[in-house]
């Protein structure tokens, strides 16, 4: 195998990590169904979940513990915000060669979620 193959097959690696990084931060990330949950529903229920665990046989008690778990991150998370700013910023520099290589349209990068404006600073177009 030649040093260029091995450079081209290193530099296919590290763009299909960089977009998978991204791609997978923007489905963490993507807006629930339903209601939207406010800090203040957050905390009344996570007050329910202490008043009910005294009294909880031991796999509700599991299951509270695990919702308490679970609503503590999502509150962190609304308090401190996400910043996909730097693994979009990585998305941008190498979208359009990966895509352009892999044969990926305009249409499936919006169909997995990835905006319009991110698309135009990556120098993806709709016409090819």
């Amino acid at each position: 195998m030649s040093d260029e193959h091995k450079a081209a097959l290193a530099q296919g690696r590290t763009e299909g990590r960089i977009v998978r990084d991204y791609l997978e931060a923007l489905r963490s990330n993507r807006p629930k169904r339903g209601r939207k949950r406010t800090e203040a529903s957050i905390t009344r229920r996570l007050e329910a979940i202490e008043k009910s665990l005294s009294e909880a046989n031991p796999l509700n008690e599991l299951k509270l513990v695990q919702e308490r778990r679970d609503l503590l991150a999502e509150r962190d998370s609304m308090t401190n915000g996400v910043d996909l700013s730097d693994v979009e910023d990585k998305f941008v520099q190498v979208a359009k060669e990966y895509g352009e290589r892999q044969g990926i349209s305009y249409s499936s990068w919006r169909e997995v979620g990835v905006q319009p404006n991110v698309l135009k600073r990556a120098g993806v177009s709709r016409s090819g």
